[in-house]
């Protein structure tokens, strides 16, 4: 048995047969005037124009689906009402499903009855109906407040940054061979013939050699040339670094946004939002 506190999870789940064939999904509840589940719609056309009514009293709820003692077939031609139905039932619309499901009908008491045997253990009229079954549909849905006001919702950009890598930039080292040229001075010796006359202070010189003899002199010379060798030395050191820049860009996506129109009686249609 569904019981009271499971009402309103009910709306959107897919509804079983006894044979494990789908049948559809809840589209309503309605309920006594206790709360507690009684009836339920079934949508089961393509374009769920209609929904097909069953009992809650025997039904089944086995995780994310409703199971009905009936089979598909029986649900599906069981007396329907519009989609848009959201009137307590009334009670030729209980008695025609009554009389659809074979259940007894008793005046005072309700009960769902299969070869004698009750499926329902409370009275209505105790509960006060007056034997009458109707109980309020509750067709509340995400977005709606059950206070006959209906909420409008819409999407909007929640716009952030994320660090995402754009390029790499690397440093590599290579050599080149350029000449250059450097003026260096260099010295040499040169010769060159000085005479000196005879006088007191070198004439003992002159004269302790023989008289007459033949004889030669050398000198050498020496000069300096350039020597070029290279060396290696540090000049400056090159690093990579980073700097953030902040600049403004357009973003931008569709978004969607409910909007409510009211169809009022002697005025002319309004669109919200």
């Amino acid at each position: 048995m569904i019981t009271q506190d499971k009402v309103h999870s009910l709306y959107g789940l897919d509804v079983y047969d006894n044979d494990g064939d789908r049948i559809g999904t809840v589209g309503a509840v309605w309920t006594d005037g206790a709360g507690r589940p009684v009836w339920a719609s079934a949508r089961t056309g393509l374009f769920g124009l209609n929904e097909s009514l069953f009992p809650l009293q025997n039904a089944e709820l086995r995780g994310d689906n409703v199971v009905v003692p009936f089979d598909k077939a029986t649900v599906k031609d069981a007396p329907n009402v519009d989609a848009d139905h959201d009137e307590p039932l009334d009670r030729d619309e209980v008695r025609r499903l009554y009389e659809h499901y074979g259940f007894r009908w008793e005046d005072g008491h309700h009960g769902f009855t299969d070869g004698g045997r009750d499926y329902a253990d409370h009275d209505w009229e105790a509960a006060g109906h007056g034997g009458d079954t109707r109980g309020a549909r509750d067709t509340r849905g995400i977005g709606d407040a059950g206070d006959g006001a209906m909420t409008r919702s819409e999407e909007r950009l929640n716009v952030g940054t994320e660090r995402e890598r754009a390029g790499r930039a690397r440093l590599r080292k290579y050599v080149v061979t350029e000449p250059e040229q450097v003026s260096v001075p260099v010295s040499r010796e040169e010769v060159r013939l000085e005479r000196e006359p005879i006088t007191d202070r070198n004439r003992d010189a002159a004269y302790s050699g023989p008289d007459l003899t033949e004889s030669e002199h050398e000198v050498t010379l020496h000069a300096e040339r350039p020597v070029v060798s290279t060396e290696t030395v540090p000049v400056e050191q090159v690093r990579l670094g980073t700097e953030t820049v902040t600049e403004q860009q357009e973003v931008g996506r569709h978004v969607r946004k409910e909007r409510i129109e009211a169809d009022l009686p002697g005025e002319q249609d309004r669109t919200i939002g």
